[in-house]
This record gives structure tokens, sequence and C-alpha cells, in this order.
């Protein structure tokens, strides 16, 4: 399988060339529900999330067609918990056991920061730059990945505390980086 951050040949509709910049609103395109809904820099919706109950311990991010792309689960560890995200990839037997795509859970090194471990057991860091929702995604050199921050008006205003902009890395897979977006929200309580 394909290294989702390190730099790789663009092969996958889930990444670019060049740096991409997309708009996360917090808010479920299904009324009454919490979930978030990402837009490209042309304004077409590219990602979504639905979570129908706040309580549950299992989120889907979906591509606009709601095709289920990562499923994010929550696993409780004492007072802390770290949450498990799996690729979908089609159907798997009863039989067959599903292996964790990547594993984030709380940073015993940075405090208030979450580590990220993917499949080949790469690391990675989601820092957190205020108690809203400004943060990084950077690699183990200290490279930004991606960026998170509340999105600005071409004037200077800030469109509110639920619409951001995201800025996402050439040759990065950005549907993991919108996941990883979604579990930051679910650990801020916002998705």
């Amino acid at each position: 399988m394909a290294r989702v951050f390190p730099q790789a040949g663009v092969s996958s509709p889930y990444m670019s060339t060049e740096r991409e910049t997309f708009t996360v609103w917090m808010k479920s395109l299904v009324y009454q529900t919490n979930g978030l809904t990402v837009y490209n820099s042309n304004g077409e919706i590219t990602y979504r999330v639905e979570n129908y109950d706040k309580s549950s311990n299992e989120v889907h991010i979906m591509d606009l067609h709601g095709n289920i792309l990562f499923t994010i689960r929550k696993k409780k560890l004492w007072l802390f918990g770290s949450w498990i995200v799996y690729r979908e990839c089609g159907t798997l037997s009863s039989t067959e056991e599903v292996k964790p795509f990547v594993k984030i859970k709380r940073s015993c090194i940075r405090d208030g920061d979450w580590e990220v471990r993917d499949e080949t057991n790469e690391v990675f860091w989601i820092l957190r730059f205020d108690p809203k929702f400004a943060f990084q995604i950077i690699d183990v050199h200290g490279n930004i990945i991606a960026k998170v921050k509340p999105k600005q008006s071409s004037n200077g205003v800030i469109l509110g505390e639920d619409v951001l902009s995201l800025e996402v890395k050439p040759r990065i897979d950005h549907s993991l980086v919108v996941t990883l977006v979604t579990v930051y929200g679910l650990i801020k309580g916002i998705v």
C-alpha cells in the first residue's frame, strides 16, 4: 500500500501536484446532526461527515457521493481515548481482520498535541496553536503537511468559528488530512 504523507507520485484522486486549499464548514449537510462539510477551491463539496449520534464511537468520512473512505473509531483508554482510522477497501469476509490504517493518541512528549502513527509506524504530529481550532500537521522532521486556521474574507474578517481554511501540501492524501481534521473535531467535541 502506498505511503500516505511522504512525497509520492500522484496516482490518486485524493492527491494533487499543487498545494490545495479547502474550506471546512463544521456543520453537517443533514439538518440537526453534527458533522462537517469540506469544499474545494471551486466551491464544490468534496468530503462530508455526518455524525448522527454525538455519543457514538464511530464516524465515517465520505466523498460527495456518500462513498465511505475512512472509518474513525474511538478507543477508550482510562481518562484519555485514542482514535483508530480504517481505510475502506471494499467488503471483507467476516473472518478477515481489518488492520488500522492510522492511530492517533495524546502525545506524551508534546503537551496538548496528538501523535499520529501510520500503518508503517511513521510518526506525524497534530500541533495545536490556540484553544479554538487552529493547528498544523507536521512530519517527524518538522515539515508542515497541512494547516488549519479560521477562514478569513479577503478583507481579513473571520467568517465564524465554524468556518475553517485547510491548506494541504502537494502530493499529500487530502482525504486522510480531512480525516485527521475530523478526529481533531471529535477530540474537541465539535463534530
